[in-house]
């Protein structure tokens, strides 16, 4: 009886699934840093989206500059860029190159101040200069010169421009999402995931990209301490959450997550933040590391099942008599190397690099 009845299947072939997931997950161009994420992740049934550079490609361009009092697409560009010049937000980072092709020098601010989420504050020769949301500028006093109506074109973000409490203008950016991403998010509802995409972009440009993608649900206009609120209030429903996102906006959020998912091209602080890290950019990597570890969890049920089957028909029949030392030691080897060959193919093939 001693020798039949053991969980040396569990033992040898769980930690072979892991290793063997992790391996795999890595072929298919996902890094997890453990086990224990592998776990949370085959778990998961909330997934919550970032929108600029995970669902889109992070190079947004200009459409549009809208002029105010008669200010010129020069002088609107030109105090953006001003503001803009040391942010690594990709809105910036177009405004930047819009200056640079009208042949604009970009100035170096005196001073630089930045609220994730929000605008940019800065000063140059004397001047405050408000670089953001509508909101940014109403709550720094400049409502009583806000004349612009709120632009809300499809897909289009809004950046507004002031200049020592004056509007200037607003400038029009859109980006283009990526060729994956609808097939993705349609993927993971097919999953059974529902799937919300949080933004800190207006909520009217957010409600056009997740209809356009199909989420269940899309919310803009959040500060990255809304977004890991958000987290935290799913989490507080019993919802297990995986965070998707590339930017240090996300990193909150990422950190609040039951798992949080950085794109490999997105900034250090949201890959140190992340539990699992997605080579490159493409969202469908996402979609098989979920599938590579609900096939894992499965594969350590089935082993877990199958040990105790085998144990309790191996004490069965020890118990009536009809099992000797020798049938009991084929019994237990043959069962726990089945229960690894099980494990084993989660193992990485060679075909499956890159795909």
């Amino acid at each position: 009886m001693v020798i039949v009845a053991g969980a040396c299947g569990i033992a040898a072939g769980t930690p072979l699934a892991i290793l063997g997931a992790i391996g795999r997950a890595a072929r298919q161009g996902a890094v997890v840093k453990g086990g224990l994420y592998l776990e949370a992740l085959a778990a998961i049934d909330t997934v919550l989206l970032d929108k600029t550079g995970t669902l889109t490609f992070g190079t947004p361009q200009i459409r549009e500059v809208i002029s105010n009092d008669g200010f010129t697409t020069r002088e609107i560009i030109g105090a953006a860029s001003i503001a803009e010049r040391r942010s690594e937000h990709p809105l910036a980072k177009a405004i930047v190159a819009r200056a640079a092709e009208l042949g604009m020098p970009i100035a170096e601010p005196d001073s630089f101040s930045y609220t994730p989420g929000r605008g940019i504050r800065v000063t140059y020769q004397g001047e405050e200069i408000l670089v953001g949301s509508r909101a940014f500028l109403v709550d720094r006093g400049v409502e009583k010169n806000f004349p612009i109506d709120g632009y809300s074109r499809s897909s289009t973000s809004e950046v507004l421009v002031a200049r020592q409490g004056k509007v200037l203008g607003s400038i029009c950016i859109a980006d283009v999402l990526r060729p994956e991403a609808k097939a993705a998010v349609a993927a993971l509802r097919e999953m059974g995931l529902k799937t919300i995409l949080l933004s800190g972009d207006t909520q009217s440009a957010t409600t056009a990209v997740g209809h356009n993608l199909g989420v269940d649900e899309a919310v803009g206009e959040l500060l990255p301490e809304q977004k890991a609120k958000w987290t935290r209030e799913l989490r507080g429903k019993n919802r297990k959450v995986a965070m998707v996102g590339d930017g240090i906006n996300d990193a909150p959020a990422l950190i609040e997550a039951n798992v949080g998912v950085a794109m490999g091209s997105g900034t250090d602080v949201a890959r140190e933040s992340a539990d699992v890290i997605l080579i490159g950019s493409d969202l469908s990597k996402f979609v098989q590391t979920l599938r590579v570890a609900r096939h894992c969890r499965a594969i350590i049920m089935q082993n877990f099942v199958g040990t105790l089957v085998v144990d309790s028909i191996g004490v069965g029949m020890a118990a009536l008599g009809f099992l000797n030392p020798l049938l009991a030691a084929f019994i237990h080897v043959t069962s726990e190397l089945a229960f690894i060959l099980n494990s084993a193919r989660l193992l990485p093939r060679t075909s499956e690099v890159g795909h």
